[in-house]
């Protein structure tokens, strides 16, 4: 499966449609510190990516990662808070 993570100065974010979320049982256990836009789910880098690479492990899954990097602001920060 391939992961988007995109990436500001300051922070970086996991990009999954939500129903990956649904699928692996994880969509209550993503914090606030994580962002939503449609059905895709902006998953923060410090807890809610470790817990999805947990997921995967545990479901036999290997990610391939595209990193994507700004200098500047990214907008994902004016996102919606992720709410399961």
């Amino acid at each position: 499966m391939k992961i988007h993570f995109y990436s500001d100065p300051g922070h970086g974010w996991a990009a999954v449609k939500r129903t990956v979320l649904t699928d692996l049982g994880i969509a209550d256990k993503v914090s606030t510190y994580s962002y939503q836009r449609g059905q895709s789910v902006y998953l923060e880098e410090d807890c809610d990516l470790s817990l999805l690479i947990g997921a995967f492990k545990q479901a036999g899954i290997t990610p391939a990662f595209v990193d994507h990097h700004t200098n500047r602001r990214s907008p994902i920060r004016s996102y919606e808070t992720y709410h399961p």
